[in-house]
């Protein structure tokens, strides 16, 4: 399912579930892994380009070796990539260069624990930037993940009915596929809009034709604010899965950031969230256009 994966890692050890799950992934996908760190923050501007030459990349990458060694010992053959630069400039470089199917990220930053609110708020953050830009899709992860077989078992897709949304819709389908998953296709309407009924009919029509075949399908409607609803969904059925587009009305992806509703999802979901956008290229599966024709993945990018 992913070929090569890349979690973004700092030498501090908070990103430690995000590099479990990674690794864990890779061992049962027999995945290429790389620990990628972007350094250059902490030390300044003007020492960026000194870092490499004075030896502190390589410092680095022990330091990152020795922090996450428990989990490296079932994938020796990892890889730990520490450049300067500007992180999500660097993480989107290497993504590029290795073609990377599956990014993960936790986290991110030392201050989580105490303002992972206001940070997850913060326009221009290394996790927005990066779940913008990406061509693959982007897992945040929060909390350990138990690796179990299947790896998949109920998988939740909200959607609001974007363009954007579709991407993350025919995702969810092949997922589902993939592991015989059961699915939820969800759209929550804010108060004043559409009912339950005229919603869950919208979902069957826009949805249902490339969804066939997928034996435990079904679509929900609900009443509410967004993220407390998704949530709620993905609590009572058991996620262990939540995609969603990785933002919503904006077009274009050089303005868009992640979502408020992603982001409050990601930060208290009970299970990873996964961020699509639009530009994507799955290699596994088919995609689907809105007549539910089977398409080829290049012509969603």
């Amino acid at each position: 399912m992913f070929k090569d994966i890349i979690v973004g890692v700092t030498p501090t050890g908070i990103d430690a579930c995000a590099v479990k799950a990674a690794v864990e992934f890779a061992v049962k996908f027999e995945s290429k892994l790389y620990l990628a760190h972007v350094a250059g923050m902490a030390q300044g501007w003007g020492s960026i380009e000194h870092l490499a030459p004075s030896g502190e990349t390589d410092q680095l990458s022990g330091k990152i070796r020795e922090m996450y060694e428990e989990y490296l010992g079932t994938i020796p053959s990892a890889q730990i990539v520490v450049v300067p630069g500007i992180p999500h400039n660097e993480l989107l470089r290497l993504a590029r260069q290795k073609n990377t199917d599956l990014i993960v990220m936790g986290p991110h930053t030392k201050e989580y624990e105490e303002r992972r609110s206001k940070m997850w708020g913060m326009a221009g953050s290394t996790l927005e930037r990066v779940s913008q830009r990406a061509r693959c899709p982007v897992m945040i992860v929060h909390e350990d993940v138990e690796c179990k077989e299947p790896l998949f078992e109920n998988i939740v897709v909200a959607t609001d009915f974007s363009d954007q949304a579709e991407c993350a819709v025919s995702y969810g389908g092949q997922m589902a596929r993939q592991y015989k998953a059961n699915l939820v296709v969800m759209h929550v309407s804010e108060p004043g809009g559409p009912g339950r009924g005229e919603c869950v009919n919208r979902l069957e029509t826009e949805y249902g034709k490339r969804l066939d075949g997928i034996p435990n399908c079904s679509f929900k409607a609900d009443m509410g604010e967004p993220a407390m609803e998704i949530l709620r969904t993905a609590r009572q059925g058991g996620a262990d899965l939540l995609i969603m587009a990785h933002h919503s009305k904006e077009r274009d992806p050089e303005k868009a950031f992640l979502g408020s509703t992603v982001t409050q999802v990601a930060l208290n979901a009970p299970c990873p969230t996964m961020s699509v956008n639009r530009h994507f290229d799955l290699r596994c599966g088919l995609m689907y256009d809105q007549a539910g024709a089977v398409v080829e993945a290049e012509a969603m990018v």
